[in-house]
């Protein structure tokens, strides 16, 4: 890991220096891919600015903190960093994932066609409530919730009936017959 540490419009402080270079050496663990840090310590008047660049593989990325304690302000910057990175890495890691999916689920149908029509659907079963109400005031529970369809039952007929919302951006109703 290569850090390097900038004072501005201050001296340079070798214990400062080393606090700052031992919390960004934390970065370290979560990946194994090199690490370049730097990290620009600077003092107007009452306010302490720690400013920390991380480039990691394929993303920089950067932190800026400002207090009235130097320390405080290294502390505070690299949670942020380190928060930045932990997203980062799963959202690689996650788009990995669907990667070696997808590439799987190509190979599988590649070598064979048939292995997908054999496989059993897995059925979720979920139990829902059906209150009875009319079909304006379930339109208007459909565009509350944030499912695609709602199940319930006719106030006027007392059937169960399924309201859905179409590709179209309008609603279908399925109504049973007998």
């Amino acid at each position: 890991m290569n850090i390097t540490a900038t004072f501005r419009n201050t001296e340079p402080d070798d214990s400062l220096k080393a606090y700052a270079e031992e919390k960004v050496s934390k970065i370290k663990k979560f990946t194994d891919s090199p690490v370049d840090a730097h990290i620009v310590l600077s003092v107007e008047k009452f306010r302490n600015q720690a400013d920390v660049s991380i480039k990691l593989k394929g993303a920089r990325i950067n932190g800026v903190e400002e207090t009235g304690d130097m320390y405080s302000a290294i502390d505070q910057v690299m949670d942020k960093i380190e928060r930045q990175v932990k997203r980062y890495i799963a959202k690689r890691k996650d788009h990995r994932s669907v990667k070696q999916r997808n590439s799987q689920h190509m190979n599988l149908e590649k070598y064979e066609p048939n292995a997908l029509v054999h496989m059993n659907p897995v059925i979720e079963v979920e139990k829902m409530i059906t209150k009875p109400m009319d079909t304006e005031e379930a339109a208007m529970q459909l565009n509350l919730s944030r499912l695609g369809f709602l199940v319930f039952r006719d106030a006027g007929s007392g059937e169960i009936n399924v309201i859905y919302k179409r590709g179209d951006g309008n609603l279908g109703l399925i109504e049973p017959v007998d």
